[in-house]
């Protein structure tokens, strides 16, 4: 990928099932080191396009290019420079979370895999558990391990499929500090989500997937422009379910 280059662009993309449309036309670019967020319900074609630009499936029509790499013509190059994280964590359970990571490591015939294993534990806050099996984890540490997981080798262009999926608050608090990490560190994040908090919280910029195309593609702050401003009253703001959540059980809670 050259210098100024989308880290993903993807141009005409259409894909259906069973003569079924799913994706048509769809277009967008994802600017390098940032973190993109496509929202859509149920079935509107998120997870189609993630498969697609991860190489697990192949479109119809139109192009799709990661790292510069043609996702179809390409496949092997696009999966040396990605990770993806699905919906629902992949952990070995049996194993420990050093086990785990070093499991990757070797699969990837990497060298030093204790070591690569041990500063991904530090960087994601799991020492103090990695001689634990994973299946005692709380989710948001299972969810914790599994991206420490898709980031053995470094991929360039993370894939995270709806990752806070199941998630308590707190467990979902911790994936959003690891996901600005994770872009601040370098990365490109392409993320899909359902829910709008986690785009407003996260997203550098926000497409919307709607009828198998984007009907809306910028920053939030742009997107805001497109309502009518707001009426201003003034009222007693009330805390939020999350906000009460964390005031009584004390706030996030220490990574363990």
């Amino acid at each position: 990928m050259k210098n100024g280059e989308p880290a993903v662009s993807v141009r005409g993309l259409r894909k259906h099932y069973k003569n079924v449309p799913v994706l048509e036309n769809v277009e967008f670019d994802v600017e390098a080191g940032s973190i993109f967020a496509l929202l859509g319900a149920n079935g509107a074609g998120k997870t189609t396009t993630i498969k697609i630009l991860a190489t697990l499936l192949k479109p119809d029509g139109g192009t799709a290019l990661v790292n510069g790499f043609d996702t179809a013509a390409n496949p092997d190059e696009v999966r040396q420079s990605i990770s993806l994280t699905g919906q629902f964590t992949a952990v070995d359970e049996i194993l420990t979370g050093r086990e785990n990571l070093m499991m990757i490591a070797k699969l990837r015939h990497l060298d030093d895999s204790r070591g690569i294993a041990e500063d991904l534990l530090d960087r994601f806050g799991l020492s103090a558990a990695a001689g634990r099996r994973a299946g005692t984890y709380s989710g948001g540490m299972k969810r914790r391990l599994d991206l420490a997981m898709s980031l053995v080798g470094r991929p360039s262009v993370i894939f995270l499929d709806e990752p806070t999926t199941g998630l308590d608050p707190e467990g979902r608090l911790e994936v959003w500090e690891t996901v600005r990490g994770l872009a601040e560190s370098g990365a490109t994040v392409f993320l899909t989500t359902q829910h709008l908090e986690e785009a407003e919280k996260l997203a550098d910029r926000i497409a919307i997937l709607h009828q198998g195309g984007i009907i809306a593609n910028a920053p939030l702050a742009e997107l805001k422009k497109q309502f009518p401003p707001a009426k201003v009253e003034y009222i007693e703001k009330q805390p939020t379910l999350e906000e009460i959540f964390l005031a009584i059980t004390g706030g996030k809670e220490e990574k363990q």
